[in-house]
C-alpha cells in the first residue's frame, strides 16, 4: 500500500503543479519503448484480435480477446464499418468501451494509436492507485493481475480536405486502461490537461453544411439483437459541456481521471460514490442525468451520468448507481449497497418506486462514514446518548443498558428480538402486508397493485406459512419457484439452535430486504424488495413487497418441487447477505424437468453498536412447498427451518460455469448446467445449431410462421413478429388481422362545434375527437372566429390600395404602377423618367432648397413630367416657387394659411436620365442592399445610362449595377482588390449542367484529388454525361442515359467496354415525365431532404404512414439541405450546397426541376417561401448572409450581411410580414427577427440556447418554435419573445423541424430519420427511418390548401 500511496501522491503533486489538471506524465507509460503495438494509420482501422493472457470479466461475460479501433473505442469483437456506429448514439450493436467515440483519423502523420497488455508491477501499481482513489473501500483489497492499455496520442478529427481549407491543428490525446483479475474488472479513462482540443467531428455526408456531432463517452453492452437485453448502456458524456468537463473534473480526486467498475452484467458502477478514503482527496461530483432516457428509441434499462453544466460544490455527495455488485473477499460474497452513516445508523436511499432507480435495478444505496468500525461505534463525549434520555426507544418488554459508547436495548427473558421490538418466545405470530409489482411472464406483461400478503408463524418449531392473494395469471403460477419470498419469514422466525439467533433477534421489525434472482437457462431476472415497517397492534408485523422483472412462463397443471436445502448467511453490523445456486423440479404428469436459479440478497437494518453478531450462520430448510390455487388466485409458500452455526467446511455449492460466465457457449446459445461442473450448449427456440454457436431461423422465409390473413411476417432474432397491414387490426386469436373498425370522425360527420369552414378548420385527432382552429385571417378560439382587418397593418406597397375581405385581403397597384400589390413599380421606362417623375417615385427625405420643411415632399409634375412652378407641401401647407430643375427659389416660401406666391412659367428644361439626375442630386445613402455611408455620385456613359461598374470615390468599394442603378447582390469587392467583371454574360457562357455539378461536388468531396478506385462522372464539352462511363482505373465500364443513370445490362468486365450510343434527343414540345419523379397523392404529407433525393412521407391525421413513404425526386450530384413549398402554384423549392444553387419543381406529372438561382452562393442552407408576396428567403452560411428574391429568382437583394456568423434555419410569417432566422454562432447563438423587407431587425432569443438548427412558425398557434441540438430542447415562444416554454427536453441531434396540427416533425442526425413529437404532451409518438441510411436535412409540410391570405 505504501507503493500505491506513493504513486498516487506523485500524481497529485503533478496535478497541483499544473493547476488542478492531469499532466501528460499522469498517463500510464506507453509508446514503442514500452513494447506497444501501433495501429495502422487511417480513417477507419481496427487492430487484429489481441488474445488476452487470461480472460477478463466484462459486462458479466468472459472476454478472451480485445480489438482497438481508430474511432476512440475498444471492443471484444471486430468492428463493423464506421458508418454503422460512429455517428449514432448509444446503444451500439456490439460491446464497446468508449473513452472518446468520434470520427477520428490518423492519416497523414496526424497522431498515433498504441495498445498493449501489461502485467509489470509499476503499471499495475499506478492503475490500482487510481482505482482505489475512486473506490476507497470496495477496491481496498483489489489486486489486478493484468492490464490492457490503449492510448490515442495527438489524433485528429476526420476532415474533408479541398483546395480551400487546411488540415485542422486541433489534436486530442486520451487513454483507456482495463485492469482486472479473475474476479473483477475496472476501467480507467484519462484525459490530460489540454488533451481534448476538439469535442466532436463532422459527419462525412455533411458536405458544406457546418455540423459537428459531439463525441460519446461511456459503455455499451452490445445486446441490441437480444430481445431480453435490448440495448443496455451507460453514458458519461455526449454533450459539448459534459465533454469539456472531462479534463476539469473527476470521480477520483484527480482531475481528468475517471474510474468505473465494469465486471457486472447489469450495470457500470462509477467511482467517487463511496466518499473519499483515508488520506485521499474528496472526489469531484458526478450527477446522473435522468433526461437521458429515451423510451421511444430504446426499451432498455440504462444509466446516464452526464457531467454537470456548472461546477457544483465539491462537498456535495453523489447518489450511488444502484444495483447488486458482488465482491468476493475471503470466500465471502458481500454487497456494496451498504454504507453506515456517521451516527451509528444507516442512511437509506431506497425508493418506493423501483422504476426510478438510475440503473434499472432495485436495492438499497447507503452512504458510509470512512472511519466506521464494524464492531463499535465511536461517539464524542458531547453527543453520547444514554438510557435516561432515550429509554423510550426500547420495547416495553426490554431493558436498557448504558455503555461507554452509548446505550442498547435488550429483550427480557421469555422474549426475543433486537430490543427495540420484542416478541414472546414460542408464540404464534402474524404478518400482514401489500404486494405490488410489474412482471414479464414469457411474452405477457402483468401488473398488480396492493394485493394482500398474510403470513402465519409457528415459532415453537420454526414453521412459516405465506399466502399472497389476488395475483393474476400467468404471474401467480410463474411465481411458484420464487420460494425466497417466503424464505425471508423462515429466516426471521427459524427455530434457534443453542448459541444461534434467528433473523428477528438481529433485525427486529424494521429492515429492508433486497433480493435478486436469475433463472436458468433462460437468464430471466427478477428483483424483490421487502420492507418491514414495525409492529402494529397485537404485535402484527407490517410489510411492503415490490416485485419487478422477468420470470419463466409455467404452463397450467404443473407442480413445482423444491428439495430441502441449506443456506449460509453472512453478518455485519448493519447488513446480512447471502447468495447461492438452487435447483427446483417442474413436474407435468410423468415428465419432470430440473431447473435452477441463482439468488443474491442483502438485508439492511439498524443495530445496537454493542451487539456482537455471528460472522456466519447456516439456515437449514427441512421442508419447502409452493402451491398455487388457480380458482382463488392464491399463491402459498410453506417452509420449516432451523438456524444454527455454520459447520466446518460448510459453504454454498460450487458455482456452475453457466452461472459465473466462464462457459464457452457463444451467444445466443444457452449454457445448460449438468452434473457438478459439467454443462452443455443449447440453442434456444428459433435457432439452429451452427458449429459452436447458433444460427437464426427465418420463420418467414421458411414458411414456419403462423401469421394469418392480412398480416406481414417480420423475422426477428430467435423469433418472428406478425404485423397487421395498414387498415387492419389484430383479431381475437392474436394471429390473423381484421379490417379496422372505422373511427367516427367528427370533422367528417359534422359533430364538431367549429365555426363555419370559411372561417375555421376542424382537425381530427384520430381518436374520435377533434380540435378547432381559426383559419389565417381570422382570430378566435376556433369555435368563434372574427375577421382580422389586415389593411390596418400596412401589408401593401405604398403605391397600392388595400382591400379587406373576410378572412383575407388584397393589394392592387394604383394607376400608373404595375405589380402584385405587395411590390409596385412604375409602368413607364425608368431609364427615361424626367427628374420630377423620378423624384415622385423616390421622394427625398428633405426637399432641396433654402428652407427645409421636415417631412418628405412629393413634387407636383405637369402633363409632360416637368416640375410645376408652384409647389406646396401636402402636410405642412408651406408653398414655394421652383426653377426648371425643381430647386426652390429663395424668398418665395409662404407660411401655411397665407396666399401662395405667384410663380412664373419656367423655361423649357432639358430631359435628364436617372443617372444624370442622380449625379446632379446625389442621395445621402446609396440605394441597394449595401449602403456605404457617404453619398455616392454615379458614373454615367455618353448616353446618360448607368455604367455597369460603379466604384465609390472615397471608400474604394466597387460593385455592378442594373439598368436602374440598383446594386447586383454578390458583386461588391473590397478596397484594393480586383473590381468585378460587370456587364451582360458572353453568349458562350452557360450554367453548369447536372453532370458538371455532380463531378465538381464529388471532386470537392474527395479533397480535389480522387483515388484511382473512386468514381468521377465523365462529361462532354456541352456538359452532358458521356454515354460511356468507367470506374477509375478498374476497367469496369457501363452505359448511361441522359440523367447519368446506369443502363441495366451494360456493365462490362475490364478490357471489353460496352458499345454505348448518345442518349440526348432533340427537345420535344412538352417535357416528358422524368423516370425518377413520382408525383404524390392528395392530402397532407411531409417532404424531407436526404442527400441526393427528396422523400415523400404521407400523414394519416398526424400519424406517419410509413408504408406509403417513397422517393419523390432524385437529384444526382446534389446535396439538398433547405426545402419549402409554395402552396399557390404547388411547387417545391430547395437549396443545393453541392451545386450551390436554389431550384424548384412542380408536383405535377411531367414537371422538370428548374434552377432559379445559380450564382453568388457558397453554402445555401435554410429556405423559406412567402406564398403571398411570391418571394423566397434563404441563409448562406458561407457568405454569412440572408437574402431575398422573387420566386423566379428576379429582384434578388441582400437583407443582412452583418452580425451573422453561422446563419442556418429561416422561417417566414407571410400574413404578418415577419421573418425569423437562427444563428448557431458557438460563442453567441441567437434567434433574430425582422420584417420581410429587412426593417426592425432585433434579437428574440439569446440565452439558454446552443445549436438552434431547426426553426418553424406555426400560422395557427402563432408560435415560433425551434429544435436545439446543443441543449437537446424543443422550445416555443410568441413572436415578440414572450411566453417561452419547453416542449421536449430530450432530443437527440435535430436538424430541421416543421409544425403541423398538434405535432412537430423533425429530422434527426443520430437516428437518421423523421421523429414525431406531440405538442401538448411533449412525448415522442412515432418515428420513420428510411430504408436507405443517410443523414436527413430539411423538412416541410404540404397542405391541401394555402395557410394564409389570398390576393
Amino acid at each position: 500500500m505504501r507503493a500505491l500511496a506513493a504513486v498516487l501522491a506523485a500524481v497529485l503533486a503533478a496535478v497541483l503543479a499544473v493547476g488542478a489538471a492531469l499532466p501528460r506524465p499522469g498517463l500510464l507509460p506507453h509508446g514503442p519503448a514500452r513494447g506497444d503495438a501501433r495501429l495502422r494509420a487511417g480513417d477507419d482501422e481496427s487492430s487484429p484480435a489481441v488474445p488476452l493472457r487470461r480472460a477478463l470479466r466484462l459486462y458479466g461475460r468472459a472476454a478472451r480477446r480485445l480489438y482497438v479501433g481508430t474511432n476512440g473505442v475498444i471492443s471484444t469483437q471486430d468492428f463493423p464499418r464506421e458508418t454503422q456506429y460512429v455517428d449514432d448514439d448509444f446503444p451500439t450493436d456490439f460491446p464497446v468501451i468508449a473513452p472518446f467515440l468520434a470520427d477520428l483519423d490518423t492519416s497523414g502523420d496526424r497522431g498515433n494509436i498504441y495498445y498493449r497488455q501489461d502485467d509489470s508491477p509499476d503499471v499495475l501499481d499506478q492503475a490500482v492507485g487510481y482505482i482505489q482513489a475512486g473506490f476507497p473501500r470496495t477496491a481496498g483489497s483489489f489486486v489486478p493481475t493484468n492490464a490492457f492499455i490503449a492510448t490515442w496520442e495527438d489524433v485528429g478529427a476526420y476532415q474533408e480536405l479541398s483546395q480551400d481549407n487546411e488540415p485542422s491543428t486541433k489534436l486530442n490525446t486520451f487513454q483507456a486502461v482495463i485492469a482486472y483479475n479473475d474476479e473483477d474488472t475496472y476501467t480507467i479513462f484519462l484525459y490530460p490537461n489540454g488533451g481534448l482540443q476538439f469535442l466532436g467531428t463532422r459527419p462525412k455526408e455533411s458536405y458544406n453544411v457546418q455540423l459537428e456531432l459531439p463525441a460519446r463517452v461511456g459503455f455499451s453492452w452490445g445486446d441490441g439483437d437480444d430481445p431480453k437485453r435490448d440495448g443496455l448502456f451507460h453514458s458519461l458524456a455526449s454533450s459539448e459541456q459534459a465533454l469539456r468537463n472531462l479534463e476539469r473534473e473527476s470521480n477520483t480526486g484527480v482531475p481528468g481521471v475517471w474510474v468505473f467498475r465494469v465486471g457486472s452484467m447489469d450495470h457500470v458502477e462509477l467511482g467517487g460514490s463511496e466518499g473519499a478514503g483515508p488520506g485521499m482527496p474528496q472526489s469531484l461530483p458526478v450527477h446522473p442525468d435522468p433526461d437521458y432516457t429515451h423510451t421511444l428509441y430504446s426499451h432498455a434499462d440504462h444509466a446516464s451520468t452526464e457531467l454537470p453544466r456548472h461546477h457544483p460544490s465539491h462537498g456535495s455527495r453523489t447518489p450511488v448507481l444502484l444495483g447488486f455488485v458482488p465482491e468476493r473477499r475471503e470466500a465471502q460474497e458481500q454487497s456494496h449497497w451498504l454504507h453506515p452513516d456517521g451516527n451509528g445508523g444507516t442512511q437509506q436511499s431506497y425508493s418506493a418506486n423501483p422504476s426510478s432507480y438510475s440503473s434499472g435495478h432495485h436495492g438499497v444505496g447507503v452512504e458510509e462514514d470512512v472511519h466506521f468500525n464494524p464492531d463499535v461505534f465511536t461517539y464524542s463525549a458531547s453527543s453520547k446518548e444514554t438510557c435516561a434520555q432515550h429509554h423510550g426507544r426500547c420495547s416495553p418488554h426490554a431493558f436498557c443498558t448504558d455503555y461507554a459508547t452509548g446505550f442498547c436495548c435488550h429483550c427480557q427473558a421469555t422474549f426475543y428480538g433486537n430490543g427495540r421490538q420484542c416478541l414472546p418466545e414460542g408464540a404464534v405470530h402474524r404478518l400482514n402486508g401489500k404486494v405490488s409489482g410489474s412482471l414479464t411472464v414469457g411474452r405477457a406483461s402483468v401488473r398488480f397493485q396492493d394485493v394482500d400478503l398474510h403470513a402465519y408463524i409457528v415459532g415453537s418449531d420454526g414453521r412459516a406459512y405465506t399466502a399472497i392473494s389476488g395475483v393474476p395469471q400467468p404471474a401467480g403460477r410463474a411465481l411458484l419457484p420464487l420460494l425466497p419470498i417466503g424464505g425471508l419469514f423462515a429466516w426471521l422466525f427459524a427455530l434457534e439452535e443453542p448459541g444461534s439467533e434467528n433473523g428477528f433477534s438481529i433485525t427486529g421489525a424494521e429492515f429492508t430486504q433486497s433480493l435478486e434472482v436469475t433463472f436458468y437457462p433462460g437468464g430471466e431476472t427478477v428483483q424483490v424488495t421487502q420492507t418491514a415497517e414495525g409492529l402494529g397492534p397485537d404485535n402484527y408485523l407490517s410489510l411492503k413487497t415490490h416485485i419487478q422483472g422477468e420470470v419463466p412462463f409455467l404452463p397450467e397443471n404443473v407442480t413445482v418441487h423444491i428439495t430441502p436445502y441449506k443456506e449460509l448467511y453472512y453478518y455485519s453490523s448493519s447488513a446480512v447477505t447471502s447468495s447461492g445456486q438452487w435447483e427446483y423440479v417442474v413436474a407435468a404428469g410423468t415428465a419432470n424437468q430440473t431447473l435452477s436459479y441463482r439468488l443474491r440478497q442483502n438485508i439492511t437494518f439498524s443495530s445496537c453498536s454493542h451487539a456482537r453478531l455471528p460472522a456466519q450462520q447456516q439456515l437449514s430448510v427441512a421442508r419447502a412447498f409452493a402451491l398455487y390455487d388457480s380458482q382463488e388466485h392464491v399463491l402459498r409458500y410453506a417452509l420449516a427451518a432451523r438456524i444454527g452455526s455454520a459447520q466446518d467446511g460448510a459453504g454454498n455449492p460450487p458455482v456452475s460455469p453457466c452461472h459465473d460466465g466462464t462457459h464457452a457457449c457463444e451467444a445466443p446459445a444457452r449454457c445448460q448446467p449438468g452434473v457438478g461442473m459439467e454443462y452443455m450448449c443449447e440453442c434456444p427456440a428459433g435457432y439452429h445449431r451452427d458449429r459452436r454457436g447458433c444460427r437464426d431461423v427465418d420463420e418467414c422465409a421458411e414458411g414456419l410462421s403462423q401469421c394469418g390473413a392480412f398480416t406481414l411476417c417480420l423475422n426477428m432474432p430467435g423469433s418472428y413478429r406478425c404485423e397487421c397491414r395498414s387498415g387492419y387490426q389484430p383479431a381475437g386469436d392474436g394471429q390473423a388481422c381484421v379490417p379496422l373498425a372505422p373511427v367516427s370522425d367528427p370533422c367528417e360527420d359534422g359533430r364538431h362545434p367549429c365555426a363555419p369552414g370559411d372561417r375555421a378548420r376542424c382537425v381530427s385527432r384520430g381518436d374520435g375527437r377533434a380540435t378547432c382552429e381559426c383559419l389565417p385571417g381570422y382570430a378566435g378560439d376556433g369555435v368563434h372566429c372574427s375577421d382580422v382587418d389586415e389593411c390596418t397593418e400596412n401589408r401593401c406597397h405604398p403605391a397600392a390600395t388595400c382591400y379587406n375581405t373576410p378572412g383575407s385581403f388584397s393589394c392592387q397597384c394604383q394607376p400608373g404602377y404595375e405589380g402584385d400589390g405587395f411590390q409596385c413599380t412604375y409602368e413607364g421606362n425608368p431609364q427615361w423618367l424626367t427628374p420630377c417623375q423620378h423624384e415622385q417615385m423616390y421622394p427625398r427625405e428633405v426637399p432641396p432648397g433654402p428652407s427645409p420643411v421636415g417631412d418628405r415632399h412629393v413634387p407636383q409634375c405637369d402633363e409632360e413630367g416637368r416640375y410645376r412652378p408652384l409647389q406646396c407641401h401636402g402636410s405642412t401647407g408651406h408653398c414655394w416657387c421652383v426653377d426648371a430643375a425643381g430647386q426652390e427659389i429663395a424668398g418665395t416660401r409662404t407660411a401655411p394659411g397665407t396666399t401662395p406666391p405667384r410663380c412664373g412659367s419656367p423655361e423649357s428644361i432639358q430631359q435628364l436620365t436617372p443617372c444624370e439626375h442622380a449625379r446632379m442630386y446625389p442621395r445621402e445613402v446609396l440605394p441597394g442592399p449595401f449602403p456605404v455611408g457617404d453619398g455616392h455620385v454615379p458614373q454615367c456613359d455618353e448616353e446618360g445610362r448607368y455604367r455597369p461598374l460603379q466604384c465609390h470615390g472615397s471608400t474604394g468599394h466597387c460593385w455592378c449595377v442594373d439598368a436602374a442603378g440598383q446594386e447586383i447582390a454578390g458583386t461588391r469587392t473590397a478596397p484594393g482588390t480586383t473590381p468585378p467583371r460587370c456587364g451582360s454574360p458572353e453568349p458562350t457562357e452557360r450554367p453548369p449542367s447536372m453532370c458538371e455539378r455532380w463531378r465538381q461536388s464529388l471532386l470537392e468531396h474527395y479533397g480535389g484529388s480522387p483515388r484511382s478506385d473512386q468514381y468521377v462522372p465523365q462529361c462532354d464539352p456541352q456538359g452532358h454525361f458521356t454515354p460511356l462511363q468507367c470506374h477509375g482505373d478498374s476497367g469496369y465500364c457501363w452505359c448511361v442515359d441522359e440523367s447519368g443513370r446506369e443502363i441495366e445490362g451494360t456493365r462490362s468486365e475490364p478490357g471489353t467496354p460496352p458499345p454505348c450510343i448518345p442518349s440526348i434527343a432533340p427537345p420535344t414540345v412538352r417535357p416528358s415525365p422524368r423516370p425518377d419523379v413520382s408525383p404524390p397523392a392528395t392530402g397532407t404529407f411531409l417532404l424531407y431532404a436526404q442527400g441526393q433525393q427528396i422523400g415523400y412521407l404521407p400523414l394519416n391525421g398526424t400519424r406517419l404512414q410509413k408504408e406509403a413513404a417513397k422517393t419523390l425526386l432524385s437529384l444526382h450530384g446534389s446535396i439538398v439541405v433547405g426545402i419549402d413549398y409554395d402552396c399557390r402554384e404547388k411547387m417545391i423549392y430547395w437549396t443545393d450546397v453541392a451545386g450551390r444553387t436554389i431550384s424548384r419543381a412542380s408536383l405535377e406529372l411531367g414537371a422538370e426541376p428548374e434552377t432559379v438561382i445559380n450564382s453568388g452562393l457558397i453554402s445555401p442552407e435554410g429556405l423559406a417561401v412567402d406564398h403571398l408576396r411570391r418571394a423566397m428567403f434563404w441563409t448562406d452560411s458561407g457568405l454569412d448572409r440572408i437574402e431575398r428574391a422573387r420566386l423566379d429568382g428576379s429582384e434578388r437583394r441582400v437583407l443582412f450581411d452583418t452580425e451573422l456568423v453561422n446563419p442556418r434555419a429561416i422561417a417566414v410569417d407571410p400574413v404578418r410580414g415577419n421573418l425569423y432566422w437562427t444563428d448557431w454562432n458557438r460563442e453567441a447563438p441567437k434567434i433574430e427577427t425582422s420584417t420581410v423587407n429587412g426593417a426592425n431587425r432585433r434579437v428574440l432569443v439569446h440565452t439558454d440556447i446552443g445549436l438552434p438548427n431547426g426553426l418553424t412558425f406555426d400560422p395557427f398557434s402563432k408560435l415560433l418554435c425551434w429544435a436545439d441540438a446543443g441543449t437537446k430542447h424543443l422550445e416555443c415562444t410568441f413572436p415578440d419573445g414572450t411566453g417561452r416554454h419547453v416542449i421536449q427536453n430530450n432530443l437527440n441531434y435535430p436538424f430541421s423541424i416543421i409544425s403541423y396540427a398538434n405535432h412537430f416533425y423533425h429530422t434527426d442526425w443520430r437516428r437518421d430519420g423523421v421523429i414525431a413529437v406531440n405538442k401538448d404532451t411533449g412525448s415522442f409518438t412515432d418515428e420513420y427511418l428510411p430504408e436507405q441510411r443517410s443523414h436527413l436535412y430539411g423538412i416541410t409540410a404540404v397542405y391541401p390548401y394555402c395557410p394564409g391570405a389570398r390576393k
